[in-house]
């Protein structure tokens, strides 16, 4: 799995400061912590190989947590934001999204994820978490080396959540998230918006 011109290290790094500077245009400064995998993601999934992922914490009242391998992998399947990064958010320091979003990074080389889209998480749900599914949402468009780039978030549903927007209800479940004070935060025990 090979970014675009990472022929050598220096150009690795090229491309990591240009993808964390157009994130940093959209969620503040992060705070210096990276969560590195111990296999670089581009030794590949069945390799152990994760996306690093960049914790940001000026955004939210919480972290934002980004993976930081994405934009520029000329192997990803686009979607209408161009190459984009999976994000997540927290109120506290959980890390389960983080590490979700590591691995799920893989996914995004096989398969189109849309704003708007919804994936359930099957047994990557945490034990006892209300959270089912995810619902990818719109969370920054930016540009990196002019190419049309972008953040989705990730944010935590449950099953009722899930149904609605199976049933064509999207819209209304994006709302009830915004209005309860649930956006964009992922909080595993919460309860349905609609109860």
């Amino acid at each position: 799995m090979a970014q675009p011109d990472s022929t050598d290290e220096e150009s690795w790094e090229a491309w990591w400061d240009d993808r964390l500077v157009a994130m940093v245009s959209v969620l503040g400064n992060h705070d210096g912590q990276v969560s590195h995998s111990p296999v670089p993601f581009e030794f590949g999934y069945d390799a152990g190989g994760r996306a690093d992922v960049v914790h940001f914490r000026e955004h939210v009242a919480g972290v934002v947590y980004a993976t930081c391998e994405l934009i520029g992998c000329d192997e990803q399947v686009k979607n209408s934001l161009g190459n984009y990064e999976l994000a997540i958010c927290h109120r506290g320091t959980e890390r389960w999204g983080a590490e979700l979003i590591s691995r799920l990074a893989y996914y995004t080389l096989e398969a189109q994820l849309e704003p708007g889209s919804t994936m359930d998480l099957g047994p990557a749900v945490r034990p006892g978490s209300a959270i089912t599914a995810f619902l990818f949402v719109e969370f920054g468009r930016f540009r990196v080396r002019d190419r049309a780039a972008g953040l989705l978030l990730c944010i935590g549903i449950t099953a009722d959540e899930l149904a609605h927007c199976r049933n064509h209800r999207r819209a209304e479940v994006e709302a009830a998230l915004i209005s309860k004070g649930v956006y964009p935060f992922t909080d595993l025990e919460r309860g349905s918006v609609f109860v």
